[in-house]
């Protein structure tokens, strides 16, 4: 990289999907590879056919981060399959997140993270959390990716319990965006849309992050806690192990968009009991119980609409994100001209000053 030089959005030239396989798996020293994706201590690269049997090493370019080059400031994010770091540019002074994965998992969910992997760094989109590079090296995976100075969604709440509709109607349209992209132009299902996989910055963007990795990595932990925290978005089809689509992330939405404006998550255990004694009574509610709402004597009827339109239990029944760029709640506030960053910024403080 050459110093003061920008940051560019980098992006692989991806074959059609139905070239893409990851039937393949060689492991050698710092090196992993599946099918024509090669990942090691210089980056990602995708490799031609001929190149499968023989890889060559990536050798890195101008517009190639290094890892040599990030000095670590602090951790700001910790989870069962790594950390994530807040690291500095040392040429450009430019913020990054640096999150780092231990990968002794089984082969099987090796696979999904290199097509994880191959997905993030190929996502082009204003509303996606920017994945610049890759790198694995002794077992571990190394992603660079978009530094979001205001921490997640769930952060935030954390800080003022409640967000205003007009606020939470801009929030929605730029994760609406967001699922727009990833579901319409990319064919992909988040998974595992929530607060803490929504980010904000100093700018008043809104941008979703982890749509594919750190599921997968919770869900190789074992711990009851951690299914908890992860899967308690999840649909009522996916609870009961049926067929999904892009439909399961508006429930989640829904579910997201409801505890932003309560405070409190939708589906709460009864008065008499403390919390949910397992995971299993919490699936049995989102299955077996009427999805919930929004109380239609604190809220517009618009929001009122949306939520239920995205907390139906069929998925037939629940709009796609296309469909809901139109509906009448995105729309009710914009005459107000609602500034997300001042509203960002005054409720809560950033993770570091840039």
């Amino acid at each position: 990289m050459k110093k003061g030089s920008l940051i560019p959005n980098l992006k692989l030239s991806l074959p059609p999907p139905d070239e893409i396989s990851f039937s393949k798996f060689l492991t050698q020293s710092g090196t992993f590879m599946v099918d024509d994706l090669l990942v090691n201590g210089d980056g990602v690269r995708i490799v031609t056919q001929s190149e499968v049997e023989a890889p060559p090493p990536i050798k890195p370019s101008d517009d190639q981060l290094s890892l040599a080059d990030l000095d670590t400031i602090k951790v700001i994010g910790k989870g069962n399959g790594g950390i994530v770091q807040l690291v500095q540019h040392k040429w450009t002074g430019q913020f990054f997140a640096l999150k780092v994965i231990q990968m002794n998992i089984e082969e099987s969910y090796r696979k999904l993270i290199a097509q994880e992997l191959k997905i993030n760094q190929s996502a082009q989109c204003p509303y996606v959390v920017v994945c610049y590079q890759s790198f694995y090296n002794n077992g571990v995976i190394s992603i660079i990716l978009e530094y979001m100075d205001g921490g997640s969604l769930l952060d935030f709440l954390k800080k003022v319990r409640t967000i205003p509709e007009p606020y939470l109607a801009a929030i929605c349209k730029q994760v609406l965006k967001g699922l727009l992209y990833l579901h319409h132009e990319k064919h992909i299902i988040h998974r595992d849309l929530k607060p803490s996989n929504l980010l904000i910055n100093h700018r008043g963007e809104v941008k979703i992050t982890d749509f594919g990795v750190s599921a997968i990595m919770d869900s190789t932990s074992g711990q009851a806690n951690t299914f908890l925290g992860t899967y308690n978005y999840m649909s009522p089809e996916r609870i009961v192990g049926g067929k999904y689509n892009s439909k399961s992330d508006i429930w989640s939405l829904g579910l997201v968009l409801l505890e932003c404006a309560t405070g409190q998550f939708p589906y709460s255990p009864s008065e008499q009991s403390e919390g949910w004694a397992n995971f299993y009574e919490l699936m049995e509610a989102i299955v077996e119980k009427p999805p919930p709402s929004a109380p239609s004597d604190h809220f517009s009827q618009e929001f009122s609409s949306f939520i239920s339109a995205c907390v139906q239990k069929e998925p037939k029944d629940r709009p796609s994100a296309h469909e809901l760029m139109t509906h009448p709640f995105i729309a009710l506030y914009e005459d107000l001209d609602i500034d997300l960053s001042s509203y960002f910024t005054s409720a809560g403080s950033p993770l570091a000053t840039l």
